[in-house]
């Protein structure tokens, strides 16, 4: 089963992959752009067939590993 856990950087801890993004864009024309946030995203392949013990795995896999709990959030979810 395929979980995708996403990882952001919390409100208010500053973002300079997403500054430079956002700059970048203007330069490019895109002047529309506003606030821009960069996280990552991992995608796991579990040998689990259940939906809902994929999802609490992949969960606990972020809060000790994939995510730093003190200036990043997650969120998973399962694949179709």
């Amino acid at each position: 089963m395929r979980v995708k856990v996403t990882v952001m950087l919390k409100e208010g801890v500053l973002d300079p992959q997403g500054k430079a993004i956002g700059h970048a864009l203007h330069t490019l024309g895109f002047g529309e752009v506003g606030d821009v946030r960069a996280g990552r995203v991992i995608e796991l392949e579990l040998d689990e067939t259940d939906q809902g013990r994929a999802l609490s795995r992949a969960e606990a896999m972020a809060q000790r590993l994939l995510a730093n709990s003190v200036i990043e959030t997650f969120a998973a979810e399962v694949l179709a």
